[in-house]
């Protein structure tokens, strides 16, 4: 058990307020989050729980892939804690994505990952995004189109270009995540982006590049000569 004195020293409130945001650390900031502790947690306590959930790395990053019912097996976090933290951890993907989106240029295939790689990083299960251009190559709109492992089955090139249609495209570009954290293409990525394609010469809507993003790491279809 630990006393109230020692909550009130253990705590990193005044230490933002004297030193500033930045001389916090991962588990300080969680703890200011967290606010309380209970009989015999303190904040920091709890904490360094929540950022051990995903193994011994303490990534603040994995608090993205943790869901509400982890968080709140933890003593002392309850349901409006745990949803707090993951609307912060939501919050932050959102700023980093935004603050990508001014360098965004759709003819870039490292702009394109840079902006989505936020977005797809924190996943466990493979997504597949199909976006949208104009004959100026903006962004008309992006469409999740497949969500699990990325075959012929589950991925038509009918889908596509329906949606492709509906949103009068006049290119596309494919993207999805490894969960594993590398990018290489496998034989049925290489397979079913042929096909797409090959679809995609015939109905004149391009389909410039599929990129495919890991962990800090993607691989362009189009700058490995691919497409």
């Amino acid at each position: 058990m630990y006393s109230k004195k020692q909550q009130s020293s253990e705590l990193p409130y005044e230490k933002f307020v004297t030193k500033g945001a930045q001389s916090l650390s991962d588990k300080e900031l969680l703890a200011i989050i967290i606010r309380t502790g209970t009989a015999t947690k303190s904040p920091l306590d709890i904490a360094d729980e929540i950022l051990c959930l995903q193994g011994s790395d303490k990534d603040l990053l994995d608090i993205c892939r943790v869901s509400l019912e982890e968080l709140m097996s933890i003593s002392g976090i309850g349901q409006v804690k745990a949803v707090k933290i993951k609307c912060i951890a939501e919050l932050s993907k959102r700023i980093a994505m935004t603050s990508r989106k001014e360098k965004l240029c759709f003819t870039n295939p490292q702009s394109i990952a840079d902006y989505y790689m936020e977005q797809f990083r924190h996943l466990e299960f493979e997504t597949v995004l199909l976006i949208c251009l104009d004959n100026k190559s903006r962004l008309i709109e992006d469409y999740t189109i497949s969500q699990g492992t990325i075959n012929a089955s589950l991925l038509s090139p009918r889908e596509i270009f329906l949606k492709a249609l509906r949103a009068r495209a006049v290119f596309i570009i494919m993207i999805h995540n490894h969960p594993s954290g590398d990018p290489s293409p496998s034989k049925q990525d290489l397979l079913i982006t042929k096909k797409i394609q090959e679809v995609s010469k015939m109905i004149e809507i391009p389909l410039i590049d599929h990129i495919i993003i890991g962990d800090s790491r993607y691989v362009s279809f189009k700058e490995s000569g691919y497409i």
